[in-house]
């Protein structure tokens, strides 16, 4: 029985190898792959340089582009709404163009009914006239107060030599102290007159003393007068200060309206410029003059806007807010503050793609270049946007004042007179 034992464990252990290799066999599933450590340390290596090299890139980034931009798109289109507001009281007759309408500088955009105007005008130049003729009256008179007093004097001087040989007589017994007395009493009379007259002709060449007629004062407050009335006349029609695009016209015909009444607006898409909202954060490298690029909603990627920076506002938006924020009183939150820049549009750019005020946009600012100033160190040189359209009616109502003078004053001597 021993010896049957022995037999049966020297045959197991002979079939052990074996069926540990089958065990091992099973043990692996089939489709498995076998574990690499060496292939697995390679991975976490690669995967270490590729975190590597993307830590270096993304510092390379912040240090060469990242914190020399500063971007926003609480960025917005703005420009000049030019209000059109009467300066007159009148009554519409006439509306010359309609939303969304082209309008050239100078173009009559609103009539009034011009009467009431007309009227006014034609009595002030009536009263030039009038007032004209009077200063040439004013002139005659120092001429004519001037021959009455040569000849006064003429009368006194016949009156002294009178005297005078009646006085010798008078010594010699020749004739009577009474004829005598007579005599002197026509001098005196004489003299009296020439004094008068005198008298006259300084009052006289006060009112016109130098002046000519149309320097005259009563002549210049007529042609003031005259000027006004041109000019309310002419405001009777408005015309177009600028050249733009008609919006929000809100006046109908047959309207009775105020001075001061908005009646249309007039915008100069050729003069815009962009209002970007940036972070406080963001301002700290920020310049006058850094160049920017703009992407307009409106066009998206496909059209690139070039800019630079104009100026920076002179304070929060919250500061100039209708309502600002009150943050002595009750809870206190800290909240980022937005300050708007202004930013100028390439003009070329501006005319190949049009913009309109309000659209949206996406400003970057490139911050590399410091060397323009925070604020503006100077005050304009000169006027942002003029129009000369106005000064276009004074011009016409002086033509037509000199008219008027040269009309009614064309016999007039037209020199100073002296004393």
């Amino acid at each position: 029985m021993a010896t049957a034992t022995r037999e049966n464990n020297a045959a197991t252990e002979q079939k052990d190898p074996n069926e540990q290799k089958n065990t091992g066999d099973q043990g692996a599933q089939p489709g498995q792959p076998k574990k690499n450590p060496r292939k697995r340390k390679l991975l976490l290596f690669g995967l270490l340089i590729i975190v590597i090299l993307a830590g270096i890139g993304v510092w390379g980034w912040y240090e060469v582009y990242g914190r020399w931009s500063e971007s926003t798109d609480d960025a917005y289109v703005n420009g000049n709404v030019v209000e059109i507001t009467p300066q007159v009281t009148g009554t519409v007759v006439s509306i010359g163009a309609d939303d969304g309408d082209l309008v050239r500088e100078g173009q009559v955009l609103v009539q009034f009914d011009p009467n009431d105007a007309e009227v006014a005008l034609q009595s002030a130049e009536a009263n030039l006239g009038k007032v004209v003729r009077q200063v040439r009256g004013l002139y005659s008179n120092v001429d004519g107060i001037k021959a009455q007093l040569a000849a006064q004097r003429a009368e006194v001087k016949r009156a002294q030599d009178n005297y005078n040989r009646r006085r010798n007589l008078a010594a010699g017994g020749a004739i009577s102290q009474e004829e005598l007395s007579h005599a002197k009493d026509d001098l005196t009379s004489a003299q009296n007159a020439l004094a008068n007259i005198q008298q006259q002709l300084v009052t006289s060449t006060a009112l016109v003393d130098d002046t000519e007629v149309a320097s005259h004062p009563d002549v210049k407050a007529a042609a003031a007068q005259v000027r006004q009335a041109y000019l309310s006349n002419s405001r009777s029609t408005l015309i177009a200060p600028v050249t733009g695009y008609v919006a929000k016209r809100t006046v109908q015909l047959g309207q009775r309206v105020q001075p001061g009444t908005a009646l249309m607006a007039v915008i100069p898409l050729d003069q815009l410029w962009i209002d970007a909202n940036f972070k406080e954060t963001q301002l700290g490298k920020m310049r006058i003059g850094q160049p920017v690029d703009i992407e307009a909603d409106l066009y998206g990627s496909d059209v690139k806007f070039s800019g630079t920076v104009d100026s920076v506002g002179a304070g929060t938006g919250s500061a100039f807010a209708l309502l600002p924020a009150q943050n002595a009183t009750g809870n206190w939150i800290k909240i980022v503050q937005r300050v708007p820049v202004r930013i100028h549009i390439n003009p070329d750019e501006l005319a190949k793609n049009p913009l309109r005020i309000g659209l949206s946009t996406v400003v970057d600012v490139d911050l590399h270049d410091q060397s323009g100033p925070v604020l503006a160190q100077q005050p304009p040189k000169q006027a942002s946007f003029t129009t000369d359209v106005y000064a276009k009616q004074l011009a016409d109502a002086d033509t037509l004042i000199a008219r008027l003078i040269h009309e009614n004053s064309a016999s007039a001597p037209g020199k100073t007179a002296q004393r």
